[in-house]
């Protein structure tokens, strides 16, 4: 890590100064690259030093919310995050929240779930280093580990099998493709937790494609972070998980 991996661009720093200390605030962030560093095992992510405290200092602060978005399960985010109330932990892309479900599978759905299991587990079976993360409602197929040709195969494969189903829906991220037979993303987590908070504005950090469907919901008040390199809706961008820590740091000192 260098220094200028946790600069923060001046405009941002200005348009967070700005925001009024009575105003109800939203703060809401991805785990992995965005409070985690990206790791080749995803078991083995966890938040990057000085993270956690600043989420509890912010949490604890007057008129803030602080949650917590992932595409993992939420027992997965409670266990690897370590983070736990106040902040508000939401799993499986919003699907998954600390009450339960956003919708109840139905039967069809149950047996869909069932079908793409035996499906996947049996792809994955001729692919090393493929691995499958099993969800209440999705299974991610994460290929980081594997060789690019058996990689390729595999999404290929995927794309043309299983995500053709009806009832099937698709979420890429960066090496892994997440099948669902619930419908949700992170946009509609967010539009939850602000109605929920009563927010006057909303903060959303995140580095995947996955995070830009929060992006896409917020209001003109409100703030978008894109952690990296990508083509992003959010207004702003910063370098690193590094970055994200300084505004953390930023927000809990105007808080």
């Amino acid at each position: 890590m260098t220094d200028t991996d946790a600069t923060l661009p001046a405009p941002l720093i200005e348009r967070v100064r700005g925001i009024e200390v009575e105003a109800s605030l939203l703060v809401c962030c991805d785990f992995d690259g965005t409070l985690a560093p990206i790791v080749t095992r995803p078991e083995d992510a966890r938040p990057l030093t000085g993270i956690p405290p600043l989420l509890e200092q912010l949490a604890a602060a007057d008129h803030t919310t602080v949650a917590v978005i992932s595409g993992r399960s939420l027992a997965d985010l409670h266990t690897l995050s370590g983070l736990s109330a106040p902040i508000v932990l939401v799993g499986s892309h919003g699907a998954e929240f600390e009450a339960g479900f956003v919708e109840e599978l139905t039967t069809g759905q149950q047996q869909l779930f069932a079908r793409l299991d035996t499906t996947l587990t049996e792809l994955a079976a001729t692919a090393p280093g493929v691995q499958l993360e099993h969800k209440p409602a999705s299974i991610a197929v994460h290929v980081r580990q594997a060789s690019r040709p058996d990689a390729n195969r595999v999404m290929a494969e995927l794309w043309e099998g299983p995500v053709s189903w009806p009832g099937i829906h698709a979420t890429a991220g960066k090496e892994v493709l997440e099948l669902a037979v619930l419908k949700v993303d992170k946009g509609g987590a967010v539009s939850h937790l602000r109605d929920s908070a009563a927010a006057d504005v909303a903060i959303f950090v995140g580095d995947d494609v996955t995070d830009e469907n929060a992006f896409r919901v917020l209001r003109r008040e409100d703030v978008g972070v894109k952690v990296g390199d990508g083509e992003t809706a959010a207004e702003f961008r910063i370098a690193s998980v590094s970055a994200v820590r300084s505004l953390l740091a930023l927000l809990a000192a105007v808080r």
